[in-house]
């Protein structure tokens, strides 16, 4: 159907033609969705659009905001400077409340 790229890691990435995309638009958005492969549409040979799969929209746009950026970065740092904590300790501090609740009689 396509030229195959060598990705680095992750999905398999096609370029197809954009007509031909739009000919096969049904099995192209089934192989996003279904394989998790992804393809640039080009038009005369120029990359002009992608298809990716909704997650891994959804995780582009989500980094492209900047308080989440800033704390990914920021939650890195801490991680590199050795502050990661094991995480049973997360799950004790997730289980706790519940455990501390009282059950409200009418």
């Amino acid at each position: 159907m396509s030229q195959k790229e060598k990705p680095m890691a992750g999905p398999v990435v096609y370029r197809i033609p954009i007509t031909k995309a739009r000919v096969n638009l049904g099995q192209v958005t089934r192989r996003v969705q279904m394989e998790k492969e992804c393809f640039i549409l080009e038009r005369d040979g120029i990359p002009v659009a992608g298809i990716i799969g909704i997650d891994e929209l959804e995780d582009y746009l989500e980094l492209r905001d900047p308080k989440l950026s800033k704390q990914i970065r920021q939650s890195y740092k801490s991680y590199r400077q050795g502050m990661a904590k094991p995480i049973d300790h997360l799950l004790d501090q997730l289980e706790s409340p519940s455990k501390k609740r009282v059950k409200k009689t009418r």
